[in-house]
Order: structure tokens, then C-alpha cells, then sequence
């Protein structure tokens, strides 16, 4: 049961639509290359698969899991949880997160993965937190500009509850 303190941010539709749109530009860009997605657990796996089903480029998975997030609240320090499981010296890498906000976390995410070497790194975010950036990070592809309130669905959660809304929400009051 969805609460009735969620109020519908981004739409199924919107979501598909703009999805389609990333995937053609990612392929675009790609183009005769492999690369490695890395789906940064667990917030983007809904994002990732979606994101990857539309993709014509050949690809690998790999998965990470980093945390920062107790509840509605950033600890403001980052946390590995699980880290890659194959190589990714001399490849082409794709980050696809679920948000960036403050941009902490995906800093950590670029300083760990690039001391792996690969031969390029890029980012794709569902949504971009602008206004609570504290720390700049490239993104290279981005679905949505969102304010600043706490959404869930469509893989965003409270203590992991909520992914599973088809549409992203953000908590009114």
C-alpha cells in the first residue's frame, strides 16, 4: 500500500520515455565498443535493467554496493559494501546510479573505481539533485533535474521499503 503522503514526481511513462532516449544516446556514443555497466546496488537496479533492455551495445554487468543513507538521512560518509567481482583495468565503464545529491558518495565511487584503471569511466543518473550538491561530480548522462525532496519508487526507498512503486514519488510533509 502506497501512503498518501507520496505524491507522483515522475510518471511510468515519463520514466520509459526518457529511458528509451538515454539508451539511444549511450548507444550512440558506444558504438562498436563492449563496455561494463556497473549498477551500483541497490537503488539502481530497477534503473540499470530498464536502462540495459533498451541498449543495443554489447555489454557486461557488474555490481557495487555503497551506502551513506540511514532512513531519510545521509550519514554524510561513505560506506563500502561489496565491491566488483571481475577486472575492470583497460575498459570502458558506465556508473548507472539511481541519484546523485550531495555528490559524496559517487566522488567515492570515482575515486575507487578509477584506481582500477579502466580506460574510460562514465556516469548515468536517474536524477540529479542539483540544488544539494556539496561536492561537483561529472555526470555524463542524466534522466531528470529533481528538487530537493525525498523521493522514492522505481528503486529509491526508505530502509528499503517503497522500491517497488512504478513511478518515483517524493514525500510531501
Amino acid at each position: 500500500m502506497i501512503p498518501e503522503n507520496f505524491k507522483e514526481l515522475i510518471s511510468k511513462e515519463e520514466l520509459d520515455k526518457r529511458i528509451v532516449e538515454l539508451a539511444e544516446q549511450i548507444d550512440k556514443d558506444y558504438q562498436g565498443k563492449e563496455i561494463t555497466v556497473i549498477c551500483v546496488m541497490r537503488g539502481a537496479v530497477f534503473f540499470t535493467v530498464e536502462l540495459t533492455l533498451k541498449m543495443k551495445t554489447k555489454l557486461k554487468y557488474e555490481f557495487i554496493t555503497i551506502s551513506s543513507y540511514e532512513g531519510t538521512d545521509t550519514t554524510g560518509e561513505v560506506t563500502l559494501r561489496t565491491d566488483l567481482r571481475e577486472s575492470i583495468e583497460g575498459k570502458d565503464v558506465l556508473i548507472v546510479e539511481d541519484i546523485v545529491d550531495t555528490g559524496r558518495s559517487m566522488k567515492y565511487l570515482l575515486e575507487h573505481l578509477k584506481s582500477k584503471n579502466p580506460r574510460t569511466i562514465k556516469v548515468c543518473t536517474l536524477a540529479n539533485k542539483a540544488e544539494r550538491r556539496e561536492i561537483e561530480v561529472p555526470l555524463d548522462y542524466v534522466g531528470f533535474e529533481i528538487p530537493n525532496k525525498y523521493v522514492v519508487g522505481f528503486g529509491f526507498d526508505i530502509d528499503n521499503n517503497f522500491r517497488n512503486i512504478p513511478y518515483v514519488a517524493c514525500l510531501e510533509g
